[in-house]
């Protein structure tokens, strides 16, 4: 078995190349998933799966492999994307535990919307990631798994929530990833990890099948190393759901088919944001190479005034904790999911569960959120937390009326050290300062991967558009990985 090389050239970095290979006979599926298998062994110590779904991906690449021989005009247009799944989205007969001892054990009756669109486009789906216990967090470390490791550097945390997804895809065990952003949990561990990362508009993609931790701010989304790849799993998995309420009845546009990018467009970058003492001065000097790049092409790039980026992260985590106070009310040990062998009472059953059963940081969150919510606070914060996130959408929306895209930082630094910040929560949060913007407003942002810090570490830079905009923020950032020198 090979051991895991973090220098080690991808066998295959799109799903063109596979597809290409699978046609002219040169592998298998079967081939491939076993490729990625033994990956996912030689990398194990980066802890980035919680289950691995080995005999069954073999058994699917078996089938497909049979359907391409037998049925070549019948295959999916995923056929040969090899995915995971982060472990709060449900996979029918599968377990699923939002990485917490509440919920270990637990299967799931259904699958997820978006799980069935990809099994139903003949991707194959090779196992669960590891996350922040209910996706709550900024580095990985919060899960009853324990951490998930950088595979850059594995003394670096790889970003969170969905820190074991962008690993997953990192370190070669699969070509692409689902995760979840509610805060920049796909884009900032995309940037710590140096691989592609997209959060679309909120209710583009179903959140049916998701376990809930902020409603309002939640979003599936997904990590590749191709724009193209993002770009056909985004295709096929969005689109309106009669499960779910919010999801966006706009027709899904062709995206793979819409990335040829030729015009000229006007960026803006945020003086607050690129300008703030708490950004790293070669993440800042990277924005500004790739914006002196752009108006060499011929771009319009401008400095705007945003007054509210200092609010935007407390207003996030006041609304968030909020959210998850109420969601996650349902795991009290009665219905399902852990229960404390030492209750004797109803009372102590919903105490001692809860309590045994959710880490420090849920918990924490829990009773921000309950607090925020109560009797003589609930104006104090949670209503000046509203007000402060139409504040954010409406200037977010003015910004817009003259420019295409904001050009922003993914996080402030490169990927910190495990532990560093664990007992420092307000460190940890603030994190967050430079992606939350688009979950506060519901926009589509991706994080794309530009250079190497000094540090050996990769830089992300983030690009947004307005709400369902997808088609022309994939065109252009396909046209800036292309272009970037």
């Amino acid at each position: 078995m090979q051991s895991y090389d973090k220098n080690m050239t991808p066998i295959y970095t799109s799903l063109q190349q596979i597809q290409a290979d699978l046609q002219q006979g040169k592998t298998t599926l079967r081939a491939i998933v076993e490729y990625y298998l033994a990956r996912i062994e030689a990398a194990s110590d980066l802890n980035a799966y919680v289950e691995i779904y080995a005999a069954e991906a073999l058994e699917r690449a078996n089938v497909l492999d049979a359907k391409r021989h037998d049925h070549p005009e019948a295959i999916g247009c995923l056929h040969g994307m090899v995915v995971s799944i982060k472990d709060v989205i449900c996979y029918a007969d599968h377990t699923v535990t939002a990485s917490s001892k509440t919920l270990e054990g637990f299967q799931s009756l259904f699958s997820a919307t978006a799980v069935e669109r990809l099994l139903a486009a003949d991707a194959i789906i090779i196992g669960r990631t590891n996350c922040d216990e209910f996706a709550m967090g900024s580095s990985n470390e919060n899960s009853y798994y324990g951490p998930v490791k950088n595979a850059a550097d594995p003394s670096k945390v790889p970003g969170g929530s969905s820190g074991g997804a962008a690993v997953s895809v990192q370190a070669d065990t699969c070509l692409a990833a689902l995760g979840t952003d509610t805060g920049g949990s796909v884009r900032q561990p995309a940037a710590f990890c140096g691989i592609i990362g997209l959060k679309p508009t909120y209710g583009r993609i179903s959140r049916h099948g998701l376990l809930a931790y902020g409603s309002s701010f939640d979003q599936i989304g997904i990590f590749a190393r191709s724009v193209e790849d993002t770009a056909l799993l985004l295709e096929t998995i969005a689109g309106a759901d009669e499960f779910d309420s919010t999801a966006s009845l706009r027709p899904v546009e062709a995206y793979s088919q819409l990335l040829n990018f030729q015009d000229k467009v006007r960026v803006a970058w945020l003086r607050s944001a690129l300008e703030s003492n708490r950004l790293d001065p070669e993440i800042r000097q990277t924005a500004f190479d790739l914006m002196h790049q752009l108006q060499i092409a011929g771009h319009i790039v401008e400095p705007v005034d945003f007054e509210y980026l200092e609010y935007i992260v407390p207003a996030y985590y006041v609304l968030t904790t909020a959210e998850a106070s109420s969601n996650l009310s349902r795991y009290d040990g009665v219905r399902y999911g852990y229960r404390s062998a030492q209750a004797n009472s109803l009372d102590s059953v919903y105490k001692k569960s809860r309590s045994e059963g959710f880490g420090a940081e849920v918990k924490r969150r829990i009773m921000l959120g309950t607090f925020v919510l109560s009797a003589g606070y609930y104006d104090a914060y949670y209503t000046k937390a509203q007000q402060i996130r139409r504040l954010i959408a409406e200037k977010t929306s003015a910004i817009f009326e003259n420019f295409d895209f904001i050009l922003m930082p993914a996080a402030p630094t490169t990927a910190w050290n495990l532990d560093e910040k664990m007992n420092d929560p307000i460190a940890m949060y603030l994190a967050d300062i430079f992606t939350v913007q688009a979950n506060m407003t519901g926009i589509p942002g991706i994080s794309l991967p530009l250079r190497t810090h000094s540090n050996g570490l990769p830089i992300g830079l983030q690009l947004m558009s307005k709400k369902f905009d997808e088609a022309a923020l994939l065109a252009f950032a396909r046209y800036v990985l292309h272009t970037w020198i």
